[in-house]
C-alpha cells in the first residue's frame, strides 16, 4: 500500500468515489472469500494480498465520499463519526475472540467466515451507496468533466504550501503515534512501567476506545468554530508531551495515554477535513493517497528505526534504561511534527 494507495487515489478521481467503492469491496470480499476456504497457506496468503490491495483504496472512496456529500456542512463531524465506526471495528476485531468464543473454539476456519460475511456486508453497502449516489447524480444533471479528468503531474501545482505542511505532520504524526502503538507499546508498558500484560494490553486499548467517542466530538467542535489549523496544532502538541511524561516520571501511565489518546482523537479529526479544504475537489482523492503513501512510508521507517535502537541499546525487562532512545526518538519526531503544525496554522490561519 505504500505505493498502490496513490495509485488508489488517482482511480478514485478518474472514476467517482462509488464506483471504486464497489469495486474495491468486491476485492476485499474476494480475497476474505480465499483466506477463509483455502486449505492451503500460498491460498491465504494471496486472500490477504488481495484485501490489502482492496482495503486502503476503499477508505479512499469512502473519505471522498463523505466530502461529496458533507462539503456544505457538519464535514468535520461526519468524518469524525466514520473514524469512530472504523474504531468501533477494530476494537470489535481485538474483541472478537470473546464475544465469539464458540467460533474461535471450533479451530481457525469459522473466525474466518464471519470476517468473510462481514466482507460481503460491506459489498452490499456499498452497491447501496452506488445505487443512491446515482440517482443523486441523476438529479442534479451534467457535471463538468473536471471530475473525471485524467491527472497530470502539473496538477500537483494546485496543491499549496498549507498541503505540502499538512502532508509532512501526517507522515510524522501518523510513524510516530502507530508505530508505537501498534508494535512497542505494550513491551515498554511491560518492561519499563512494570505493568503485566493484561494490564499493559488494556492501557493500550483505553487510547483507541477513547478515540471512539472523542473523535466525532472534535470534528463537531472544529465544524462550530471553524479553528481547524489551532485545533490541529493543539493535537499535535499533546503527542510529544505524553512521551515526555513517559520516558521521566515513574508515576501512572493515565496522565500520558490519556493526552495520546486526546491527540489520537484530535489529529484525525482535524486533519482529513482540513485536506479537504487545501486542494481542488477533483484531486482530493489523489491528495489522500499521496498522503497516505508517505504515511504508511512512514509508520514503516519508524518501526524499524525504533526496533533498531532498542536493540542497539539492549531493551528489555532487565534492562528499561534500554528504551530511552526509543523514547527521545519519538519524542522528537512528534515534537518536528508540532513544529510543521505551528507551520501550517502560519500559512493557513
Amino acid at each position: 500500500n505504500v505505493v498502490l494507495v496513490l495509485v488508489g487515489g488517482l482511480l478514485v478521481d478518474r472514476f467517482g468515489a462509488a464506483r471504486v467503492a464497489v469495486g474495491t469491496a468486491a476485492v476485499c470480499l474476494v480475497g476474505s472469500m480465499l483466506t477463509a476456504f483455502s486449505p492451503e497457506f500460498a491460498g491465504m496468503a494471496a486472500g490477504r494480498l488481495l484485501f490489502g490491495i482492496g482495503a486502503e483504496t476503499l477508505l479512499i472512496a469512502l473519505t471522498v465520499a463523505i466530502v461529496d456529500y458533507f462539503a456544505g456542512g457538519n464535514l468535520a463531524f461526519a468524518m469524525g463519526l466514520n473514524l469512530a465506526i472504523s474504531r468501533a471495528g477494530s476494537f470489535s476485531a481485538d474483541m472478537s475472540p470473546s464475544w465469539f468464543a464458540s467460533a474461535y473454539a471450533q479451530g481457525w476456519q469459522p473466525p474466518l467466515v464471519i470476517a468473510m460475511l462481514l466482507a460481503a456486508a460491506s459489498l452490499a453497502a456499498t452497491c447501496g451507496y452506488w445505487w443512491i449516489d446515482r440517482r443523486r447524480r441523476a438529479a442534479m444533471g451534467s457535471r463538468a468533466a473536471e471530475s473525471s479528468r485524467r491527472f497530470a503531474p502539473a496538477d500537483l501545482r494546485g496543491f499549496g504550501t498549507a498541503y505540502w505542511l499538512l502532508l509532512v505532520l501526517c507522515v510524522l504524526w501518523y510513524a510516530v503515534i502507530l508505530a508505537f502503538r501498534s508494535t512497542f507499546s505494550i513491551k515498554y508498558f511491560q518492561h519499563a512501567h512494570g505493568l503485566d500484560l493484561a494490564a499493559a494490553g488494556a492501557m493500550n486499548s483505553y487510547v483507541f476506545l477513547a478515540a471512539m467517542f472523542a473523535t466525532p466530538a472534535f470534528g463537531w467542535l472544529c465544524d462550530k468554530t471553524g479553528r481547524y489549523a489551532p485545533m490541529l496544532a493543539f493535537g499535535a502538541l499533546l503527542l510529544p508531551l505524553s512521551f515526555v511524561i513517559m520516558a521521566t516520571t515513574d508515576g501512572s501511565l493515565w496522565v500520558a495515554t490519556a493526552l495520546m489518546g486526546v491527540s489520537f482523537s484530535l489529529v484525525p479529526a482535524v486533519m482529513w477535513p482540513l485536506t479537504s479544504k487545501l486542494v481542488p475537489a477533483a484531486r482530493f482523492g489523489t491528495a489522500l493517497g499521496l498522503m497516505w503513501v508517505v504515511q504508511n512510508a512512514g509508520i514503516a521507517g519508524a518501526n524499524l528505526v525504533a526496533g533498531w535502537l532498542n536493540d542497539a541499546a539492549g531493551a528489555s525487562a532487565s534492562n528499561p534504561a534500554g528504551y530511552q532512545p526509543m523514547m527521545q526518538f519519538f519524542g522528537a519526531t512528534s515534537a518536528l511534527g508540532f513544529g510543521f503544525a505551528l507551520m501550517l496554522w502560519f500559512v493557513a490561519g
